[in-house]
């Protein structure tokens, strides 16, 4: 194994030069603990690394610590020593949402990700709106969308066929497979996208097979699995813990656990450029500040009652638009908080100097 296989390129080359001379080595994260990372070196050696404070006090929040993905420069320690993180490169794209709860914070999926492969299916998993949700954090990460409507071993072709329809009319960049973990079916259509230096990420539901397909790509059971729930048609045991994975046929995947909240993490622009259709009616409402709920004269209302515009597709888009919004003013009011603590205690630290040095001078001492 060597860089290029891990994705290395020649940004990261540049990047590289900056810390030059320091005996630092590059390394990227496979694993992330409450304790550790664990990583791999340019000759595909695995090992375990900690943050250094400096890395941890400079990250502005949580997510701009080092995540799953990202390339970063470690001092290799010994038998006595541990292998140290001194800085990190700069990220090509991020995969993030928002932690779930009420926290303004985001929750890093995926570094340095090319792909991210959404699995879901035609039964009970189908939700044309949370796959919106998905191709907006998509949209915003940088990566390319791949959508698996798997299981199509459990269901009528044609339910899956017309699932994946839906699927792809939202989003024009989206590629979108009907698969069967099960079967090996699409297997073939995952690896022509997994070539060496290519990161996917794979996300889904709990239970929709994310699992089964990556002991597929890898070869091997590398995700316990077990029989599919009669009741449920979910998987008993899934991912439990987000992992880089290197495949013997070329690229790396980012298995995930089951998400149970897909909470926006984007901004405004994203969002219009997502409801393209949607966003396109609002130059026709009489007045430019119009809620699109009850203002006269609304064109996306008259839309939807017209038939022209999805209800549906209305609901999600005023639903994120309030969620962006209440996520924003979060943001601004911690903001406001950390500003105050920080000049809070730059206060505090000029008067503690002030006072020593009064002490000082009371001493005499030069």
């Amino acid at each position: 194994m060597t860089l290029k296989h891990l994705g290395w390129n020649d940004d990261l080359e540049t990047a590289l030069a900056a810390h030059s001379g320091k005996g630092w080595v590059p390394a990227r994260l496979i694993r992330e603990t409450v304790i550790n990372y664990g990583a791999f070196l340019a000759d595909g050696e695995e090992i375990d690394v900690i943050l250094c404070g400096r890395v941890w006090h400079e990250a502005a929040c949580d997510a701009d610590l080092p995540a799953v993905g990202d390339w970063v420069m470690v001092e290799l320690g010994n038998e006595n020593q541990p292998s140290v993180i001194r800085a990190m490169l700069p990220r090509r794209t991020c995969f993030s949402r928002k932690l779930p709860g009420n926290s303004s914070q985001a929750q890093v999926i995926g570094a340095n990700i090319d792909l991210v492969a959404v699995v879901t299916d035609a039964g009970s998993d189908f939700n044309i709106r949370r796959m919106e949700r998905y191709f907006m954090l998509i949209g915003r990460s940088g990566a390319k969308a791949v959508v698996l409507v798997n299981k199509s071993d459990l269901f009528p072709i044609e339910q899956s066929e017309k699932a994946a329809a839906e699927i792809a009319a939202l989003w024009d960049g989206a590629n979108v497979h009907v698969t069967s973990a099960m079967n090996g079916q699409g297997l073939k259509v995952l690896k022509k996208y997994l070539k060496k230096g290519i990161t996917m990420c794979m996300v889904g539901s709990s239970g929709v097979g994310k699992s089964t397909l990556v002991n597929q790509l890898y070869g091997e059971d590398w995700q316990w699995t077990s029989e599919v729930n009669d009741v449920t048609g979910k998987g008993r045991h899934t991912t439990t813990s987000r992992e880089l994975v290197p495949l013997r046929t070329g690229g790396m995947l980012i298995d995930n656990p089951g998400m149970r909240e897909i909470q926006m993490w984007t901004d405004e622009a994203t969002l219009r450029d997502s409801f393209a259709d949607v966003e396109a009616l609002t130059g026709e409402c009489k007045f430019s500040d119009c809620s699109h709920r009850k203002d006269a004269k609304c064109a996306i209302r008259a839309a939807v009652e017209a038939g022209t515009l999805d209800p549906a597709r209305y609901e999600n888009f005023l639903n994120l638009e309030n969620e962006i919004a209440a996520l924003k003013k979060r943001s601004e009011k911690r903001q406001m908080a950390v500003e105050r603590w920080a000049k809070r205690n730059s206060v505090k630290a000029r008067n503690l100097a002030d006072r020593i040095q009064l002490e000082k001078d009371d001493r005499g001492d030069v």
